[in-house]
């Protein structure tokens, strides 16, 4: 994998500021992330969104969505179609702003996957990829800490049944049970099809308190080389919301991407 991008989160909220920030520490993406499950709706939703590609040039921007609590399988029909609107009209915006990557979740905000029917999240699932496919955009399926895409059976089922792309969080990938507990290694996320991957979130582990960086490399090297063979993850995003943190792994990251390959520095060395 060459031309790596390297991406920090809109983790500040003054676009400019933000901006200034990543070009200064060589960043050559920021991925956005949507949290507020209203904003979608919002008839000033597709200005802004249109406004932060503008504002961010010549930055790459690629979006996320964050919406705990909010699944296309969930057993209240009422709440699974509003779900399936809303992923919807986030991915009008995204497309209007000549966006073309969308991560998702399954699952995210639950303890519990009992409100959820698998079924139906994958044609549901398989529909909405259709529809992103359709605005041009491919439309990405994040792993998460517990849950069925905390699993990799299940995560490779979802990939391979829904026809969706991937987003790996090493993070996430690293403490889930099925990892922990050596059922699964964490290359199992990946193995089956190396080729869906297009993104990637890299920081050391989530726990109660957030992500938490790297204090050497040795914490991450083996994750990053696993990301480094997948042929089509060229976006690795340093998802920590921290400057203080961002600076802490920014030098580990570079270090490891260095020593890999020149072609890897090149983009936000």
């Amino acid at each position: 994998m060459t031309n790596l991008k390297l991406a920090c989160c809109n983790f500040l909220p003054d676009i400019r500021r933000l901006r200034d920030f990543a070009l200064e520490y060589g960043f050559t993406g920021v991925d956005w992330t949507i949290s507020d499950p209203d904003f979608p709706l919002h008839p000033a939703a597709a200005r802004e969104i249109q406004q932060v590609g503008q504002e961010l040039q010549p930055l790459e921007v690629r979006f996320h969505c964050a919406f705990p609590q909010t699944d296309l399988g969930d057993d209240d029909p009422g709440q699974a179609a509003a779900a399936l609107r809303l992923f919807q009209a986030v991915c009008r915006l995204v497309a209007a702003a000549n966006g073309r990557y969308l991560t998702i979740h399954i699952g995210l905000g639950r303890d519990s996957t009992l409100e959820l029917g698998w079924e139906r999240t994958l044609t549901r699932l398989r529909d909405l990829v259709q529809f992103a496919a359709n605005a041009r955009l491919r439309l990405c399926l994040e792993n998460l800490a517990w849950g069925w895409t905390s699993r990799p059976d299940l995560y490779e089922k979802l990939l391979r049944k829904s026809g969706v792309w991937a987003t790996l969080d090493i993070g996430h990938a690293a403490v889930c049970p099925a990892v922990v507990s050596q059922q699964f290694r964490l290359a199992d996320f990946v193995r089956p099809h190396p080729e869906r991957f297009c993104n990637a979130h890299v920081y050391h582990v989530e726990t109660e308190a957030g992500h938490l960086p790297p204090q050497r490399l040795e914490d991450i090297q083996d994750r990053l080389d696993l990301l480094s063979e997948l042929p089509l993850c060229d976006w690795w995003v340093l998802e920590l919301r921290e400057e203080a943190a961002i600076r802490a792994a920014l030098p580990i990251l570079r270090e490891y991407l260095a020593q890999r390959s020149p072609l890897l520095t090149g983009a936000g060395g």
